[in-house]
Formats: structure tokens, sequence, C-alpha cells
């Protein structure tokens, strides 16, 4: 067929696969169950309805293996009572025609009436079956378990079925490794999310005892500062500065631990936002600051209002202006904010002339109490970005940062323009 033509074009078709290949179709719908999100039982219960029906037998059982495997055991069944399980629940390998396929790695067929075991004989003999199949599920030459299938007449098997049946318990054995995969990373997920709730309800409960108690240090250095300032040298003034800077950097790292905290558990009451607003509070805010070391302001004359919380924009901005202030150094002349829109979000931007940060920086200025070489005697936390990425991400956005020799360094962020009124 090839020889003839230069390529071959066939449109899938499940109706038509069907009628030209029903062993393809019924490992295909196996397949198809066997990689959905159900549990591990109910993607086993779909398999066994689906070799029942195609193979016409009575009864299906799938055994897997125990963590000591050298037992197996009953997981999922069809064409048995409850009541009637008894002694199939639990099988060695050392014994029986299941445990010997797995021992073995063997497909096995057999008339119950020529089973060595007596009793297995009676047992099975009891609920009607004359023949037995064992299918083992093997996955990377290792027995996961065994698709016991029984049937009430004789049937016969040819070279066609047999490999069908293996087809089909290497994808059971499959979905069984996948589901183990997945329960193992639910587990360790949950384990991190206990420690990751455990670490913040501590780091809030240190930042809210320290905060007290550094407000009260930083109080009365400054009052010993004023109150014996005639008696104090200029030693002992120094002590009393360094110890109201160390306290009110204290309070600071308190401040936005709580404030990291709550950026990541408070509920978002999203509503009509309006950005001149936030913007002209926040110059206010800092006016001294801009006008005593001559740095210009500039925002659009118009921006839209847009859905989002405002609190938690406020400070997002808030923080973005902050660090420019703290960290673009003395040759800091401009603060420039920007917006632009695509379909999909509203996009601010915060420029600064001053310190270059390298495109390496990046990586790091968002994380956790990184700071950048030229940030290590500034005050500061080393969460405010992390913050903003916090918040950001909560309103369905991303924030990242550009540098050039041309333009300095510019922060942008997205805001999804489709969110809902309560994240």
């Amino acid at each position: 067929m090839l020889v003839e033509k230069k390529y071959i074009l066939v449109k899938f078709s499940e109706s038509k696969l069907r009628r030209r290949h029903k062993e393809l179709a019924v490992l295909h719908d196996i397949g198809s169950d066997l990689t959905s999100s159900l549990g591990l039982t109910e993607i086993l219960d779909r398999a066994i309805l689906k070799v029942r029906e195609h193979f016409n037998l009575d009864a299906v059982r799938i055994y897997l293996m125990d963590e000591t495997e050298r037992c197996l055991e009953l997981v999922a069944y069809k064409g048995i009572k409850k009541n009637q399980v008894g002694g199939l629940r639990r099988i060695r390998i050392d014994e029986g025609f299941s445990g010997k396929a797995a021992r073995t790695k063997s497909f096995i067929a057999q008339k119950v009436s020529e089973l060595e075991n007596g009793k297995r004989v009676a047992l099975l003999q009891s609920k009607g079956f004359k023949v037995i199949i064992c299918v083992p599920l093997i996955i990377k030459d290792k027995v996961v378990g065994v698709m016991n299938l029984a049937s009430k007449k004789m049937i016969s098997l040819n070279e066609s079925k047999i490999d069908l049946l293996v087809a089909i318990g290497n994808q059971i054995a499959i979905a069984v490794n996948v589901a183990r995969l997945h329960k193992d990373i639910r587990s360790k997920a949950a384990e991190i999310n206990k420690k990751k709730d455990e670490l913040e309800f501590f780091a809030y409960t240190i930042s809210h005892d320290l905060k007290n108690p550094a407000t009260g240090i930083s109080g009365f250095a400054k009052l010993l500062a004023e109150r014996y300032e005639q008696v104090l040298d200029e030693k002992g003034r120094a002590y009393c500065d360094q110890i109201r800077g160390a306290a009110e950097q204290i309070e600071i790292l308190t401040r936005d631990i709580n404030e990291y905290i709550k950026s990541r558990k408070v509920a978002f009451s999203i509503e009509d936002t309006d950005i001149k607003r936030i913007l002209k509070h926040i110059r206010d805010e800092v006016s001294r600051e801009l006008k005593r070391r001559d740095i210009g302001w500039s925002e659009p004359e118009t921006i839209p209002q847009i859905m989002a919380d405002q609190t938690a924009i406020t400070r997002v901005f808030r923080n973005l202006v902050d660090n420019a202030l703290k960290h673009a150094g003395e040759d800091l002349t401009r603060i420039d904010i920007g917006y632009d829109q695509d379909e999909y979000s509203h996009i601010f931007s915060f420029s600064n002339d001053g310190v270059l940060m390298k495109a390496e920086d990046s990586e790091v200025v968002f994380e956790m109490f990184r700071r950048l070489p030229t940030s290590r005697r500034i005050e500061g936390s080393g969460l405010g970005l992390t913050i903003v990425k916090q918040i950001v991400e909560a309103h369905k956005g991303k924030v990242w940062m550009e540098s050039s020799p041309e333009k300095g360094t510019t922060f942008y962020i997205s805001i999804s323009k489709k969110l809902d009124r309560r994240l």
C-alpha cells in the first residue's frame, strides 16, 4: 500500500474500528477507561465488565500483589456473589492456579476438573465453573497481579485471543502502577501542604508575638535618646539609633510576614477598582520622598477601572513603588507608571531609571527572603516582591521584570479581565 501512495490518511472512527477489528476495539475501550481520572477500583471494575462482555465469561477476578510480594489479594470481581468469595480473597503465590501464573509469569488456561488441588476443584465446581484462565498483570517484567477468568461452559482459545488477553493484562498492570504513583503523589502533596500550613501558622504566631516587644524597644530607645541626650556621648546615641533601627527592622519583617500569609490565605473580594484613585493615594504617601529627592512621577491620564481586590492591588502598587524608592539608588530621577491591555489582561508597568538590575536577577527577586547584594544595607524583609507575585497570581496574572541600559528597570504585572467576584 505504501509503495503505491505517498502517504496514507485514515480518519479515526470508533464505530469503524469496532466493525473492522473487534479485538482492537475492546483493547481501545479498556485503555480509555484505564486512563480516566477514576479511582483504581472503579477503573478495574470497568475493565472487568469489558472483558466479560467481549469473551462471554461468567466471572472475572483481579488480584494484586501485596507488599510482601508473597500473596495475591482480591481487589475487584464480577460474576461471584459477595457471600461466595470466601476462600478466594487471598492466594499465596506458591500455591494454586493463580499463584502459578504470577510466579511463572505465564498465561495459563485449564479445565477445573484437571486442577491438582482437590479443595480448589470442589470450590470452583460448586460455583459451576468448568474452565479457569489466569492472565499475569506484568509491567517492566514485574508481576503486579493476576486476572482470573472463569467460564461455566467450555471455551476455545487461539493465539489471537491469548494475545489480546495478555495485552489487556499489560494495560491493567500499567493502570495499577499509574494509580499507585498518583496515590503516592497525592499523599506526599497532602503531607507537604500540612507542613506548609504548620510553618505559616508558626511564622504568623512568631511575627505576632514579636511585634509588640519590637515596638516597645523602639519606643524606649527613642525616649532614651531624647531624655538623656545631654548625658549620652556620641557612642551612646549611636547605640540608641542602632537599637531603634533593629527594632524597626523586626517590625517591618513581622508586618511583611503577616501580609504574605494574608496574600495566600485571605479570600479576595473582586470588585470594580479605581486604579487612578489608588495611584493618587500612593503618590500622596510618598510625595515628601519624591520632593526631597527630586524624583519625577508620571502616569497615564486615564486608566479604566478593573475588576480586582482593591486592598490587595493597593499593596501590589505600593510595594512596587517602594521597591523603586529603596533599591533604585541615589541616581533615581523618575518613576513612570504605564498601562496597556490585551484581549485577556490589564497590564501595568512600573519603570525607574535608577540602578540597573541584571537579567539573571529576575529569577531571584520574587523569591522569599532573597535580596540582591546591592540591597544588603537597605532595610526590608525580602518579602515585598514575593507578596506582589502571590497577589498577582491570585488574580490569574503574572509578574516579570525587564532591564536595559537605555530604559532602566521595569516591573510588569498582568491582571486577568475574567475574574470571579470572589477568589
